[in-house]
């Protein structure tokens, strides 16, 4: 991205979702918004979920908001999404949310967690393969979890994404995932940058075929469609950054990416 003109970045979290207008010229920020929401209530102990609609409701208001109050005069030049990570989004074979989203501090699969360690031979087994260990909050076993607690939901599980994957999808109709947020899944070998099949295997031989290929975060996760442009006060075609994680977010906008200075 690398020009002059102002950036938009949107940090969807479990609480609420946060957008900023930041001036490219000088990094400081000239307009934010942010809507609050909560979980879904009445789920039994451990669980953890939300609608993904509530997400894309949340970042069309604040988006709008911080474009407002930023009253800028020149053009967008891109946006960039960073989101809660490990939780876990099904889609259907026409792109449709199949259920509410398990997000990171759902603990509900805590036995789907414990059967894949067992299976994949323990923890330094694990370790080997991944580079992680396989926690309740990781993505794999909520997709155990579905696969075994909701057959009928997972028959129809096309695509497995992250949050911030799927606002990615909403903004650009295109499935990308990136190796940062993608590292959080515990299906992916952090030193090869690629998923292993050894532990897809075990939850399911054939969920290979509904994980995204993993791109570089250098690359661009699309551009807005017409439509998600239009919703958002942006111009169609502004490009959409590959986002991650707000873990990694975090870390780079703090600069702790950065050489610390003598």
């Amino acid at each position: 991205m690398g020009h002059a003109g102002f950036y938009v970045g949107v940090d969807c979290g479990s609480q609420g979702t946060k957008a900023v207008v930041v001036d490219a010229e000088n990094g400081k920020v000239v307009g934010s918004g942010y809507v609050g929401y909560g979980l879904i209530e009445g789920l039994p102990a451990g669980h953890r979920e939300q609608n993904p609609s509530t997400w894309v409701e949340a970042m069309i208001k604040s988006v709008r908001d911080a474009l407002h109050s930023a009253k800028i005069k020149g053009r967008v030049e891109g946006i960039g999404v960073s989101g809660q990570q490990h939780g876990f989004v099904p889609l259907d074979a026409k792109g449709e949310v199949i259920r509410p989203a398990k997000l990171w501090n759902d603990t509900s699969t805590a036995e789907e967690c414990r059967w894949l360690i067992e299976r994949l031979g323990g923890v330094r087994e694990v370790v080997k393969l991944t580079g992680n260990t396989i926690l309740p909050g990781f993505t794999a076993g909520k997709i155990l979890w579905l696969r075994r607690h909701e057959p009928a939901n997972y028959a129809r599980l096309s695509t497995v994404l992250l949050p911030h994957d799927y606002l990615n999808y909403w903004l650009t109709g295109r499935v990308t995932m990136e190796p940062g947020d993608a590292s959080g899944t515990a299906l992916m070998d952090v030193r090869t940058r690629r998923w292993r099949r050894e532990v897809v295997d075990a939850i399911d031989p054939d969920l290979m075929g509904k994980l995204p290929e993993i791109q570089s975060s250098s690359e661009p996760a699309g551009a807005l469609r017409r439509g998600t442009a239009g919703l958002l006060g942006l111009p169609e075609g502004t490009i959409v950054g590959a986002g991650g994680g707000d873990n990694m977010m975090g870390a780079i906008g703090t600069g702790t990416t950065r050489p610390r200075l003598r």
